[in-house]
């Protein structure tokens, strides 16, 4: 592989901005780097220190950040967020102005809300044993369990799902922040730099339908994202990162992980989200086609947009089986959090090969 590659073919779109990484998407830290390791002995001391908290910690996963549910006595368990040391505090600013702003757009979308310090702020700088340092949040934790990957995915729950992301993307329309042009390696306009990792997919069919995928994202998909206006979007509405009620998995009870947020045209988050919703079988694509129709509800979706769609999703899942692929084999600690979403990436690749493309979308109704 040669990362230099990478930088002769970045899209010409995408400006630098403040924040943004490093040139090569793929020699920066937060993707090789696991996130930094904290005694739970300093965990509840700055907890105590800077917000007056203490209880009992557990620790949870996370690709960047070092993250904590903690269950202060008597009162609703908090997440504990330290972020990444070598994500600059502009980046973290920007996921809180994001929080900040959702809860004034619309306090009624179920998203964390962030608890301020003993002295009024939204971050604390605390000091790591191996002399760098990590900013910590803490956020109100959501009830809810992960939205379990098939569960009702062509019914109500996909369209729950679509008309709740269409509220979040209806509430950022109007935010801006210094970061929100960064670049960003999960962003599907960085796809065709991606193009090296393909040696690195040791199986050759998985190799072959990547390599279409990129193929087909240049030629038709790119050029239409292109001409898009853009606004901020959360960029990662994986199953994971979308809480239902346990007791009743068609009820949405939070969206989390604001992580991999940046400007980018709505077509974009759609394309994303429904990448999940693949599923193998008969009808792969009634969940991405439920999700459409839910987010139709609230925001317009043009049938010239909406054809895109099976090649936007084909690249995201492509995405997904690079870059974790790559990212896994750098960070084998935490391989099996990075790799949670490869074989649904490969079987809806294998689904969307075996399809007429031209057929999975049902005209805007």
């Amino acid at each position: 592989m040669n990362p230099a590659i990478l930088v002769r073919m970045r899209p010409m779109h995408l400006a630098p901005a403040p924040g943004e990484a490093p040139t090569d998407l793929l020699s920066d830290p937060l993707m090789a780097v696991p996130p930094p390791d904290l005694p739970l002995a300093d965990v509840h001391d700055v907890l105590a220190r800077a917000y007056g908290l203490s209880g009992k910690l557990v620790p949870l996963g996370g690709e960047r950040d070092r993250n904590f549910r903690l269950t202060p006595s008597g009162e609703a368990p908090v997440l504990v967020k330290f972020a990444h040391p070598e994500e600059s505090a502009g980046i973290t600013n920007f996921q809180t102005e994001a929080l900040l702003h959702l809860e004034a757009a619309d306090p009624t979308l179920p998203v964390p809300r962030m608890r301020r310090s003993r002295d009024g702020a939204t971050s604390v700088r605390h000091p790591l044993r191996d002399g760098r340092h990590s900013l910590l949040r803490v956020l109100s934790f959501l009830p809810g369990q992960p939205m379990p990957p098939g569960a009702d995915a062509a019914g109500g729950q996909a369209h729950a799902l679509g008309m709740l992301t269409a509220r979040l993307d209806r509430a950022l329309e109007g935010f801006a922040h210094a970061a929100d042009r960064r670049r960003l390696l999960w962003d599907l306009r960085e796809a065709p730099g991606l193009r090296p990792l393909l040696d690195e997919v040791a199986d050759p069919a998985l190799r072959d339908l990547a390599a279409a995928a990129l193929a087909r994202f240049e030629a038709e998909a790119a050029p239409l994202l292109a001409r898009l206006p853009t606004q901020v979007i959360h960029n990662d509405l994986n199953p994971h990162n979308v809480l239902v009620d346990p007791e009743d998995s068609g009820r949405l009870t939070g969206i989390i992980d604001f992580g991999d947020m940046v400007r980018a045209p709505r077509l974009q988050e759609i394309a994303t989200t429904a990448a999940y919703l693949l599923r193998a079988g008969n009808a792969p694509f009634a969940g991405p086609a439920a999700f459409l129709a839910g987010y139709r509800r609230v925001l317009p979706v043009p049938p010239a947009e909406a054809a895109m769609l099976p090649a936007l999703i084909a690249t995201r899942m492509t995405m997904t089986v690079l870059i974790t692929s790559w990212r896994a084999r750098r960070q084998p600690e935490n391989a099996a959090y990075i790799l949670r979403n490869v074989p649904g990436a490969r079987a809806g690749l294998e689904s969307l090969a075996r399809l007429p493309l031209t057929a999975l979308l049902p005209d805007e109704e």
